[in-house]
């Protein structure tokens, strides 16, 4: 069984940093890009940063600069570190695994809140 655990969100500050986990289980985490979309109310989900098995990322222009996306593939899980933060980047955030072959492949993490409020 696969599974995706989202873990990490919270309620933070404008400025202030998070760093979530997504912990696998059930797939070949080598196989697999990995990455993170987030949604926020009333809008379509986005993503956010994506790292290949080979370490290519990806980001979306909003967090360039702000967010860093990294792998441990001895732990199959993938991070994503949340610097400077905005009310803006207030969403439920969802990791995602895509195979790097097979692009069908495609799990969902649970998605985990992250609130930016003053």
């Amino acid at each position: 069984q696969v599974q995706l655990v989202g873990s990490g969100g919270g309620l933070v500050q404008p400025g202030g940093s998070l760093r979530l986990s997504c912990e696998t289980s059930g797939i070949i985490f080598s196989f697999y890009t990995m990455a993170w979309h987030r949604q926020a109310p009333g809008k379509q989900r986005e993503l956010v940063a994506s790292i290949t098995s080979g370490g290519a990322i990806i980001f979306a222009d909003s967090v360039k600069g702000r967010f860093t996306i990294s792998r441990d593939n001895s732990k199959n899980t993938v991070y994503l570190q949340m610097n400077s933060l905005r009310l803006e980047d207030t969403a439920v955030y969802y990791c995602n695994a895509e195979h790097k072959f097979y692009s069908q492949l495609i799990y969902w993490g649970q998605g985990t809140q992250v609130t930016v409020s003053s």
